[in-house]
Formats: structure tokens, C-alpha cells, sequence
């Protein structure tokens, strides 16, 4: 079955940091560009960061750049975003993507709130 489960959302003060996990099955991880979106309550989707197949391609949103980390494990065929400096506005569901082609499989999500 092809699947991505994202992981690791949860509750961070402002200033803190999460680390988010999106682990791919079903389908060969290293053949995908992988990224992330994000939807904050009452909002539209908003792409945040991606990285190409190789890992060495990363690319950032302007609201993240700085801040977030994206990284790739081809061996545990898992995405990784480290969120650092939290903002309150980075408070969204949190989706992973993986693309080829015209090929595009998403994740189920995972809640990132920033509250103090």
C-alpha cells in the first residue's frame, strides 16, 4: 500500500522548536521529490519546503527560511522538517507530499500549534 505518515506535531511555546517525520511505503522514496504544506485554520493549503530526490536540492518558503530545516534519510525512506524559532503563525495541519511525474501522493497530516 502506498503510504505517507506524517509524525511528530504537537504543541511548542513560541521561540520552541519540533521536529516533524513523514515516513513513505508502498513506493520507491528515492525516485520523489518530497515536500511539505501546510493549512492553518481558515486558510488555504501553502506549500512550505521541499527537497529533490538526491537531498541535496532544499527550498523554502519565505516565511520559514532560516527557521526550518528540511532533510531526507533515502535508508529509512523518511522526510524530516525541523522547525525551529516557532511562531504562532506557523499553527497548521502539516502535510507531507511526494511527487514524480505527474504523480502525487499526501499524507494524512499532522496539528502543529504554537500557544504559550
Amino acid at each position: 500500500e502506498v503510504q505517507l505518515q506524517a509524525s511528530g506535531g504537537g504543541l511548542a511555546q513560541p521561540g520552541g522548536s519540533l521536529r516533524l517525520s513523514c515516513a513513505a511505503s508502498g513506493f520507491f522514496f528515492g525516485s520523489y521529490d518530497m515536500s511539505w504544506f501546510r493549512q492553518a485554520p481558515g486558510k488555504g493549503p501553502e506549500w512550505v519546503s521541499g527537497i529533490n530526490t538526491g537531498g541535496r536540492a532544499t527550498y523554502y518558503a519565505d516565511s520559514v527560511k532560516g527557521r526550518f530545516t528540511i532533510s531526507r534519510d533515502i535508508a529509512k525512506n523518511t522526510m524530516y522538517l525541523q522547525m525551529n524559532s516557532l511562531k504562532r503563525e506557523d499553527t497548521a495541519v502539516y502535510y507531507c507530499n511526494a511527487a514524480f511525474l505527474v504523480e502525487s501522493i499526501w499524507g494524512q497530516g499532522t496539528q502543529v500549534t504554537v500557544s504559550s
